[in-house]
């Protein structure tokens, strides 16, 4: 508990979970579409099952990346004319992750530049199983975790207690998302540029992570290493954008 004594460790638990709830609101409409094909009676009690599942999935597989990250010893040494790098199992897992954060967020701020829009697709329930909504929502979650878990590596990557700052984030945001589901997610709606906000977050965090796996595996490009980005710059990036959105929200509201 002594990590909870310092300032850093706060700072990203803050923004671990804030980014978990972005990143949770496509999650929330996706499960929604799942739950409206159902009953009426049976809706809530669908969305709140499936939150409640998505947090098991984000949990479990916390553990399994977090495991692949502890593997430090390099399997595979790389060295040409011009580069040299010794691949490890936290090395590639970072890399990939980055890579992965990288498209995700790219794909997603051009559906939402042509406008895509999910509640048409909402708007037309159709009567189905419970059981299969349920089978949908576990696939969905699944699918929906993974940038999620490389966000939450990628933020506390080299803290220490990292897995428990992940495992608490993930727990407050898919609580916080139960309680308001419907109110984030009309929220973020009224306000899209929230979320465009925390997918540029994503990108600069495939970033980091990009450089932090060639970093740990002393990747070397012409005999120059590559270094790290301090997490305290993106902390630094992050807090400051969120303080203009803040105001910037104000400001269209007033008007």
């Amino acid at each position: 508990m002594e990590i909870f004594a310092h300032a850093d460790t706060w700072v990203a638990l803050l923004t671990l979970t804030f980014l978990e709830i972005i990143l949770g609101i496509d999650n929330i409409i996706f499960i929604s579409i799942s739950a409206n094909k159902l009953p009426e009676n049976q809706v809530k009690k669908a969305t709140i099952l499936g939150l409640a599942l998505a947090m098991i999935t984000r949990i479990i597989l916390l553990f399994g990346v977090s495991y692949l990250i502890a593997l430090k010893d390099p399997f595979l040494e790389i060295e040409t004319g011009w580069f040299k790098t010794g691949l490890t199992g936290q090395s590639i897992i970072l890399f990939l992750g980055g890579l992965f954060l990288l498209y995700k967020s790219t794909k997603e701020i051009r559906e939402k530049m042509e406008g895509t829009n999910e509640d048409e697709v909402i708007k037309s329930p159709k009567k189905i199983s419970f059981t299969s909504v349920i089978i949908q929502i576990i696939l969905i979650d699944i699918v929906f975790s993974f940038d999620s878990i490389l966000t939450a590596v990628g933020m506390t990557n080299g803290v220490d207690g990292a897995l428990i700052i992940m495992v608490i984030a993930v727990i407050v945001s898919i609580l916080i998302m139960m309680v308001f589901a419907n109110s984030i997610s009309s929220f973020v709606n009224r306000n899209p540029t929230i979320q465009m906000l925390a997918l540029s977050f994503l990108i600069l965090i495939g970033f980091m992570l990009i450089t932090e796996g060639a970093h740990l595996s002393h990747t070397e490009i012409f005999n120059k290493s590559v270094g790290a980005i301090p997490k305290g710059y993106l902390y630094f990036a992050i807090a400051f954008s969120l303080g203009v959105e803040m105001l910037n929200l104000r400001i269209r509201k007033k008007k």
